[in-house]
């Protein structure tokens, strides 16, 4: 009881200083930044080099709109490992594969052949969803890829769009669920080599970092900087993770909102500012001395 009684005692005395410092700096940055929005926002960011983190909410389970496709990439990868696919392979495309949308791929003529490559550089690089749907099919679908997903460790992401009994899951989060700290350690495992292989790790890699959507958070980034990037959006649910290789220690971020009350397309959507402005804050805490000022404004506006 005297040792509990003292530990009560220390706690009261002190909570402005040894508690508050576990709070401070980046994590009090970060909370400060999220408050006030009008939605709920998850956030992990972790710098590989430092061990710093910070986190709001970031075990809670979000969709992953277009992100996905980062675990059906590691679906195919594996399908790769095993020879069941080959990278080049030729590939005919029918009509029965359409996503109506504007994509690439969906305005092919039936049985036109592509290689499975550029199917897998539409799904990351122009986020295609005609090329996902038919790729998360070449893995074995979305119940082969949650196996291996279970497999790797992770319990939160899994693919929810043409899984048996996952309907009440694809009510709630859509195509996808995940979590940031999941996403964001998907990335990390990627970067460390421990996804498949080293070689499949490395060549998800270069195909993660070829992003056609480059104006919220990438964009707030220098363009001499490595990063592989994902990023979704529907109209209620804004997300990407960026893996920045910077100079002082490689940092991962992953940030995902849902319940947002701004459905809005154009570019001061809320989502997409906090995005930019989460992505302008972490590199500036972790690259204090750069000079480098981003092109576009975290209002979405160029600088003048």
């Amino acid at each position: 009881m005297y040792v509990y009684a003292r530990l009560a005692l220390f706690m009261a005395i002190v909570p402005g200083s040894v508690f508050a410092q576990k709070r401070s700096g980046l994590q009090r940055q970060v909370e400060q930044l999220v408050s006030g929005f009008n939605g709920t926002v998850g956030v992990y960011v972790i710098n590989l080099r430092t061990g710093e983190t910070a986190s709001v909410l970031a075990d809670s389970i979000f969709p992953t709109a277009s992100m996905i496709k980062v675990p059906i990439l590691i679906g195919i990868m594996n399908k790769l490992a095993t020879g069941a696919l080959t990278y080049h392979q030729q590939l005919l495309y029918r009509d029965s594969l359409l996503y109506p949308g504007e994509d690439i791929l969906g305005a092919f003529r039936d049985s036109q052949r592509i290689e499975l490559s550029k199917v897998i550089m539409l799904m990351l690089t122009m986020s295609d969803n005609t090329a996902s749907l038919w790729l998360q099919s070449l893995a074995g679908g979305g119940a082969v890829i949650n196996e291996k997903l279970k497999e790797l460790g992770f319990a939160a992401t899994r693919v929810n769009s043409r899984v048996a009994g996952r309907d009440s899951s694809q009510r709630l989060f859509g195509w996808g669920q995940t979590s940031p700290r999941e996403m964001a350690t998907i990335f990390q495992k990627i970067w460390q080599g421990q996804i498949i292989s080293q070689a499949a790790s490395e060549q998800m890699l270069r195909l993660l970092s070829r992003d056609y959507w480059d104006e919220e958070a990438i964009s707030q980034v220098p363009p001499g900087i490595f990063i592989a990037a994902k990023s979704g959006a529907v109209d209620a649910s804004r997300s990407e993770t960026l893996l920045v290789a910077a100079p002082h220690g490689t940092y991962i971020f992953s940030v995902i909102t849902r319940n947002q009350q701004d459905t809005s397309w154009h570019p001061e959507n809320e989502g997409w500012v906090m995005e930019r402005k989460l992505s302008r804050l972490l590199w500036d805490h972790f690259e204090p001395r750069s000079k480098w000022k981003p092109y576009l404004t975290v209002d979405g506006e160029p600088a003048r």
